[in-house]
């Protein structure tokens, strides 16, 4: 099972560490894209360290952004938006990620 990303502004830390990746708790801050709301109701991941680079240099959140792992989640349990990246319906529990890198700009 690969190891998986999720990129997230640095002011989302904290509700992660305490709630785990739930796209209902978004509102800290913008999503990478810019969003204002959760684009979908689960949580974009990646597993290839291209496309979660691609992430990074994406940040519309207007300040700095932090890199989750995210493990045990199965390729069967994600769906594809309609925008083509691959999200985790759902909520993924704080036992799942990992703060792999933080506040990088």
């Amino acid at each position: 099972m690969p190891i998986r990303f999720h990129v997230t502004s640095v002011a989302n830390r904290e509700s992660i560490q305490m709630h785990g990746l739930d796209y209902r708790k978004m509102g800290a801050a913008r999503g990478i894209a810019g969003s204002r709301r959760a684009e979908q109701k689960g949580c974009f991941l990646s597993s290839d360290p291209g496309e979660r680079d691609w992430f990074v240099r994406m940040n519309n959140t207007g300040g700095p952004v932090d890199v989750w792992e995210v493990s045990g989640v199965e390729d069967n349990e994600l769906t594809v938006s309609p925008e083509g990246f691959y999200y985790r319906p759902g909520i993924v529990p704080v036992d799942r990620i990992r703060l792999a890198q933080r506040d990088i700009l």
